[in-house]
């Protein structure tokens, strides 16, 4: 169980985390950032890894991303998992494999990071086998299962379905490290107990 003084450094972290997304918003609309994002295949299309989330065509597509980030990033800091870590390799990892395989165009925004967190309570959910991670798993299913089957459908135009499909893939495999993680914590808690 994490501390209370953890939980609130995490949610702490998730305000900052949205704000900071709100506040590139607005810069946008007066310096020239959306070029920032991530451009498979290309040199330049790198610093979009990190650059991403925090990139939003217009005010509507932040604010279709907003919610789901926000309830999601929420279910992480309550699990068992260390939520900064887990993000971060969430968009290294999903990144990543949007930078490989990705169409060639310029991809932003924050659903690749509300995908892979998705995937990644589902997995996580399932792989722990305890009540809550469960639950929230079938939560997660049940409010977004529908968005993450057809979010990775290739005939949406201005869609960054292969952003959504990179996310889903790297919350599954982000999910085992994370949980393999959590338990050598969990033995070594245990075994510092015993003595």
């Amino acid at each position: 169980m994490r501390s209370g003084l953890s939980v609130q450094s995490s949610l702490t972290g998730v305000i900052l985390f949205v704000a900071c997304i709100w506040i590139v918003f607005l810069l946008d609309r007066v310096l020239p950032l959306e070029h920032l994002g991530l451009v498979p295949r290309q040199l330049r299309g790198l610093v979009g890894i990190a650059a991403m989330p925090f990139l939003h065509g217009d005010l509507p597509h932040l604010i279709s991303n907003t919610p789901p980030l926000i309830f999601l990033m929420l279910l992480l800091v309550g699990s068992r998992a260390a939520s900064t870590e887990v993000v971060v390799l969430l968009l290294f990892v999903s990144g990543i494999l949007l930078w490989v395989f990705g169409r060639e165009a310029l991809h932003i925004g924050a659903s690749t990071l509300v995908f892979s967190l998705g995937s990644f309570l589902v997995v996580t959910g399932m792989m722990e086998r305890r009540a809550l991670s469960l639950g929230i798993s079938l939560l997660v299913v049940l409010l977004y299962g529908t968005s993450f089957l057809t979010g990775i459908l290739p005939w949406q135009p201005g869609v960054s379905w292969d952003g959504h499909l990179a996310g889903l893939i790297g919350g599954c495999l982000v999910a085992p490290v994370a949980m393999r993680r959590v338990q050598v914590k969990a033995n070594r808690a245990r075994n510092t107990d015993g003595r």
